[in-house]
């Protein structure tokens, strides 16, 4: 029974590897879709003498999503910004006490945001963007998106380190340590 649930765990860890890379790639191509559209705005404003106007209103859109997606990637990689001195000077079972702590609440604040975004989304659906003319619920999926890619990366991560805590193990960083 345990090597099933420890099998049906690591496949979780592999797909949560494969959904945070779709989410750098959405991201990337997003990006490189930002850059474009400027190019695209130089040239109209400099060589057609015909600035576009759309431009601004698809940046601010690429934005959110290119940040959002960043955000929940962040969770993931644990790269986020933080003050780790007083906990990595704890004894490792504190740490790890700590560490699923921040899991958790990770986890719920990912929950408050998807809640709070989906009704954002819905508000906002008979509103159009200007210029795009496409619902502003499209740009509030960014967050919504977030939202839920927090509470499965930090409650599956919160699920990992649980398990490492009950067979007496550390989890950091995607590593076992004894």
């Amino acid at each position: 029974m345990m090597s099933h649930t420890g099998s049906l765990l690591d496949r979780l860890e592999l797909w949560l590897v494969w959904l945070k890379r779709v989410c750098v790639l959405v991201g990337s191509v997003a990006l490189v879709v930002l850059v474009a559209t400027f190019g695209w705005l130089v040239f109209g404003r400099y060589v057609l003498n015909q600035t576009p106007t759309w431009v601004e209103q698809l940046a601010l859109l690429l934005i959110c999503y290119i940040t959002f997606l960043g955000a929940a990637v962040g969770i993931h990689e644990e790269s986020h910004l933080g003050v780790t001195l007083v906990r990595d000077a704890l004894p490792p079972k504190i740490r790890q006490l700590l560490l699923l702590l921040t899991d958790f609440v990770l986890a719920v604040f990912g929950g408050v945001m998807l809640v709070a975004g989906l009704e954002l989304f819905n508000f906002g659906w008979s509103t159009l963007l200007p210029m795009l003319n496409i619902p502003e619920s499209i740009r509030t999926a960014a967050a919504v998106a977030c939202g839920g890619l927090m509470v499965v990366f930090a409650g599956a991560r919160f699920l990992l380190r649980g398990r490492c805590a009950l067979r007496g193990e550390i989890y950091e960083n995607k590593e076992k340590v004894s």
